[in-house]
């Protein structure tokens, strides 16, 4: 029987420390196979980004990382910044989270394409370069691409500037796309867009997808796999439909109920109580346990590990029992 083929990202333990005592991330397992789509959720400050950024080497130099991020069987953490430089939009590549500003102002769309391609292929030509640019604004459904490569970002709508940040990150054809809350800010209509984009490129060029975002509306209909972060840790992890319909923790529930329901009213939009722990006062024990309605005395001094409960991963003391645990009035009000 042949052996199963290696994973194309494998992340081990990571974490990111600031200041020797700060973890904006913490011992966080991430895996990716080519083709598959990881979507990765959290309320903003969970760790989802710095977890990204930690991979390609663009952390700010206070920080200090550790663990282990194979891709394709070579070591990304503690490599050398030339041997990152030429991953970084070449084998890897990432979609930033605000086009306009990510975007140069006073280039035009083109040739910031353009230069993307003669970085990682020095052998094309100016000419080629741009050619490829026009392609690639066509692949990503940018409408008469040819007069289009020549407008400025601040010429294109929100979500047209989403899909030239698309174009720029496959410029090079990589392994795998990061994207980096790619439909923040944008309608719904124009979001269905965006990620019909992703996966149909997924689809096309085999890439591994990592879709990095709040909602999990999001990846309900794109993603394969779910990672669900919380105060710089994985606390739940699985397939996308074992965590849709089979959930074990609190903090995902949470996220789950918050989604807007059609045939809801606006007495029944729930909410999670409270807010996530900032970098420097981190709760002892559960972090999520201030905002938990099921908590327990053992939740305040002890961590949970990640541990399967049937076909997921999920960091809960009673990811068992929690189907049938209900907070009493005493718990809700001493919240």
């Amino acid at each position: 029987m042949a052996a199963a083929a290696a994973p194309l990202l494998q992340v081990r333990d990571l974490g990111v420390t600031f200041r020797e005592t700060h973890a904006a991330v913490h011992g966080v397992d991430l895996t990716l196979d080519r083709g598959e789509v990881l979507g990765i959720v959290g309320e903003s400050g969970s760790g989802k980004s710095m977890t990204m950024l930690a991979l390609l080497g663009l952390v700010p130099k206070t920080a200090r990382v550790s663990g282990s991020a194979r891709f394709a069987g070579e070591e990304l953490i503690g490599a050398a910044p030339a041997r990152l430089r030429q991953i970084r939009g070449a084998r890897i590549a990432m979609i930033f989270q605000d086009p306009l500003t990510a975007l140069n102002p006073v280039l035009s769309v083109g040739s910031q394409i353009a230069e993307a391609v003669r970085l990682h292929q020095p052998t094309r030509s100016r000419a080629q370069a741009w050619e490829r640019a026009i392609e690639l604004l066509d692949m990503v459904s940018v409408p008469q691409p040819r007069s289009r490569v020549r407008q400025y970002p601040h010429e294109f709508s929100g979500g047209m500037r989403q899909r030239v940040m698309i174009a720029m990150a496959i410029a090079n054809d990589p392994d795998v796309l990061i994207a980096d809350e790619p439909t923040t800010a944008l309608d719904v209509t124009v979001q269905a867009q965006i990620l019909e984009v992703l996966t149909d490129l997924r689809a096309r060029l085999g890439i591994g997808l990592v879709l990095v975002t709040h909602d999990l509306g999001v990846v309900a209909g794109t993603a394969d796999s779910v990672a669900v972060m919380y105060a710089g840790r994985v606390v739940e992890t699985g397939r996308v439909d074992d965590i849709f319909y089979g959930s074990r923790h609190p903090y995902t529930r949470g996220l789950l109920a918050s989604l807007p329901k059609i045939d809801a009213g606006e007495e029944d939009l729930q909410s999670i109580p409270g807010n996530p722990p900032t970098l420097t006062v981190r709760p002892a024990g559960c972090s999520f346990h201030p905002r938990c309605a099921h908590v327990q005395p053992r939740c305040k001094s002890e961590f949970p590990a990640l541990r399967p409960v049937g076909p997921i991963r999920t960091a809960c003391h009673f990811a068992e029992t929690l189907e049938t645990t209900a907070p009493s009035e005493a718990e809700r009000t001493t919240q």
